[in-house]
């Protein structure tokens, strides 16, 4: 049974910093919390309808992640168990509850971190266009949802709300960032997908791509933010996993394939979304988190 999804939150008494695409985040002083609302974005767009529970499968997902590979390198979480949150958040723990992850600042890196182990989505059409992928050549004749030869760090930019995200260069990111931290970030970006992708072929399923994102926590550099849910990922299930196509996902690929079949322009205002669409990419979410962790929410 879904839970009653929540759009959107509002604590009085906490400070309301950002309301990205899916998260709202608040300002504790020394610490955030990041609660995972049900909002769906595609095409960096929001959604007019969220999914039932989404925000709570998030949070599960980042959790085990953030754990399961915190020997690559140090995270943000402090803790997702509201009963530890500062004594303010106390109010509205029925709300946060299962949704919330209580985190260290950090100065967020402006940039996305994706690494692409198959060649999928927007990378298959650069491909096709000419060969190579955020500028990176590949071998002739490769096929939509093919394996690449090594997993590729491709960065972009960081858009606005309601804006796209662009593709730089690894050079560009060293500018933006520094050298030094952009080896770091490339670095573990790599070692990050390789250690999930080995996880999640054990348990059936193909992590074509992801995202990371990466901050600084007095002058270290931590991983930050969701980790390897199906907002951030391509999930592919193994047992029906097929180059050549575009293979069924996981992930919330069911909604773009769907708007794109709707006629809708990717751009404000998003159509609502049927009943069959929300009940499907909920229920490949709720799959993805099944898989991986072992976990249910129904």
């Amino acid at each position: 049974m879904a839970g009653t999804p929540i759009f959107e939150t509002n604590f009085p008494g906490l400070n309301l910093v950002s309301r990205g695409k899916v998260r709202d985040i608040y300002d504790l002083g020394d610490s955030l919390l990041i609660v995972a609302t049900d909002r769906i974005s595609a095409f960096d767009v929001v959604m007019p309808d969220p999914i039932p529970d989404k925000g709570v499968i998030l949070t599960k997902l980042s959790e085990f992640w953030l754990r399961h590979l915190g020997g690559i390198i140090e995270n943000h979480l402090i803790s997702t168990d509201c009963a530890a949150f500062p004594r303010v958040c106390g109010p509205y723990s029925a709300m946060l509850a299962g949704r919330t992850m209580w985190v260290k600042k950090a100065a967020a890196l402006p940039v996305e971190c994706i690494v692409r182990g198959y060649l999928a989505g927007s990378g298959w059409e650069d491909y096709q266009s000419g060969g190579r992928v955020c500028g990176i050549g590949l071998p002739e004749g490769l096929l939509e949802a093919q394996e690449l030869p090594e997993p590729l760090f491709t960065p972009s930019t960081k858009a606005a709300l309601g804006e796209h995200d662009e593709n730089i260069t690894f050079e560009k990111m060293g500018q933006l960032v520094g050298p030094e931290n952009a080896r770091n970030v490339k670095d573990s970006a790599i070692s990050l997908y390789r250690k999930a992708r080995e996880y999640a072929r054990e348990r059936g399923i193909i992590l074509a791509d992801t995202k990371f994102e990466f901050g600084m926590v007095d002058d270290k550099l931590m991983l930050i933010d969701e980790v390897l849910t199906p907002d951030s990922s391509r999930f592919w299930p193994a047992d029906r996993y097929r180059p050549g196509g575009s293979p069924e996902s996981f992930d919330k690929q069911f909604l773009r394939d769907y708007l794109k079949s709707s006629g809708w322009k990717k751009s404000d205002p998003a159509p609502r979304l049927p009943r069959e669409v929300i009940v499907n990419t909920r229920a490949r979410y709720l799959e993805a988190l099944k898989r991986l962790c072992g976990e249910d929410i129904d």
